[in-house]
């Protein structure tokens, strides 16, 4: 019964918009806000060459920790076609913004451990040689593989005239002893309307953002560069319904041969809102 009656208080909190943007591997400076708890399912999906569809999720619980600090927790599975669906793994994410106020340039420090397996597919960055030959062998083998990954990233962004502009640094490290891997994400997006509606409405122009990433890995230690990696462009649209979920597509293209042909993206997102005063409320009477 106690269960029950915190999910129905969960589920009583007031929604909230969430700020931020339609991106599917860049991060942005926008952080949740204190107290606020989002759910959020991105799922990759494609059919390589000489190899079966796949379909790979990734479900975040993302919590606003303090104004200048958010954590999130994401659980990964993946579903292929004439195989079978795996757990992938778990990730622990904790981004940091050192500067509050706003800045042309706003820094983010990113720190994530990683207890996933090569079975997982959900493709939410790429780093060093990554390429489409890791998505044709079989879930039965992949899953077996254990990858206890370290992964950092220097994240700057900025937002002017409505449009934000995210630069992204990725230093990964698989704690096996391997050397490190490097990848980018940039990405830039902008709502279609920057003036409210007088009237609340579902598909008003400002209730729908578009824009594009570009990102790719960039070597490892060993042979850093763009030499076999893949590299992908990806246009991004976003939909926030007033009061509702906030839906994210995307549609990556494959800049060269090593890089899968196309990935489609569909992202669902929910702010719960403020669930963090449930577990602070004083026991006394006033």
């Amino acid at each position: 019964m106690k269960k029950i009656a915190l999910l129905a208080l969960i589920l009583a909190v007031p929604r909230l918009w969430s700020q931020e943007v339609p991106y599917f591997v860049t991060y942005s400076h926008h952080m949740e806000e204190p107290g606020s708890l989002e759910l959020e399912s991105k799922t990759a999906m494609d059919k390589p060459d000489a190899g079966n569809q796949f379909f790979g999720n990734s479900v975040e619980f993302e919590y606003g920790t303090t104004a200048w600090w958010t954590s999130e927790l994401y659980l990964d599975a993946t579903s292929t076609v004439g195989e079978s669906t795996v757990f992938g793994g778990f990730r622990l994410e904790n981004r940091v913004r050192p500067l509050l106020q706003e800045h042309w340039i706003n820094p983010v420090l990113y720190v994530e451990f990683e207890d996933i397996n090569e079975a997982d597919k959900s493709i939410l960055e790429v780093v060093g040689h990554d390429g489409k030959s890791d998505f044709l062998n079989n879930t039965s083998e992949t899953r077996k593989v254990k990858q206890r990954e370290l992964e950092l990233k220097l994240i700057f962004s900025s937002d002017a005239k409505g449009w934000n502009y995210s630069e992204n640094v990725i230093f990964e490290k698989n704690l096996n002893n391997s050397p490190w891997e490097f990848g980018y994400a940039f990405a830039l997006s902008r709502p279609l309307g920057l003036k409210a509606s007088a009237r609340e409405c579902s598909f008003c122009r400002q209730n729908f953002s578009a824009g594009a990433e570009l990102y790719g890995g960039l070597g490892d230690r060993y042979t850093p560069g763009l030499r076999n990696t893949s590299q992908y462009l990806s246009p991004v649209v976003g939909w926030q319904i007033p009061n509702g979920p906030r839906l994210s597509f995307a549609t990556s293209f494959g800049l060269n041969d090593y890089s899968l042909a196309h990935i489609y993206r569909v992202g669902l997102a929910y702010e719960v809102g403020q669930v963090g005063s449930l577990f602070h409320r004083k026991g006394t009477r006033p």
